[in-house]
């Protein structure tokens, strides 16, 4: 099959949803975002990009904290309320039941499965957005999504996000192990 040339403003699929938190004007804010990713090992780090005119920037860069917090698909309906309405016009703290680890600018939700509080560490200035790259300082969850010790995707039950077409996904099924789905591939 022949390949066709996209516009070049095409996503991965699909992205992880998360709402993101942080502190303004001494409030909790949480902000809907699907450009987020794990990009350091040791010490663990994650970064997300935000649009430069968001209002959850000013409480990231303020307080040097931010957090992701992974919402199931419960969520769905207050999860994309964040993205649509902005804490500048309406307090979003109220939304969910907040709670504080070790960094005070990083709230986090206790009703999402998987939390991250992290410590920004860099902001890397793009031409529309900021990269904000935080060192994890603690991860929350509750036993009933976890097995074996570790977080358990379907337990979690999160969503992702599809672009351009602006769509939410369940997660499907299992579709290997990695780093072993491959071991009996031999190249011809």
């Amino acid at each position: 099959m022949e390949k066709i040339k996209l516009d070049k403003n095409a996503f991965l699929y699909p992205m992880p949803m998360v709402l993101v938190g942080a502190v303004v004007d001494g409030r909790a804010n949480f902000m809907a975002v699907g450009w987020v990713s794990r990009v350091n090992f040791k010490p663990p780090m994650m970064a997300v990009a935000l649009g430069r005119s968001h209002y959850t920037n000013a409480g990231v860069e303020k307080n040097k904290a931010f957090s992701v917090n992974v919402p199931g698909i419960d969520l769905v309906e207050k999860v994309d309320y964040c993205g649509i309405v902005s804490g500048e016009k309406a307090d979003k703290s109220v939304v969910f039941d907040v709670f504080y680890g070790e960094l005070p600018g990083a709230p986090m939700i206790r009703e999402c499965p998987l939390t991250f509080e992290c410590r920004l560490v860099n902001t890397v200035d793009l031409p529309t957005n900021s990269l904000f790259i935080g060192e994890i300082v603690g991860v929350y969850t509750e036993e009933r999504y976890l097995t074996d010790g570790k977080p358990d995707i379907k337990k979690i039950d999160s969503f992702t996000l599809t672009m351009p077409d602006n769509n939410y996904w369940k997660i499907g099924e299992n579709a290997g192990k990695a780093w072993s789905a491959g071991k009996d591939f031999h190249s011809k």
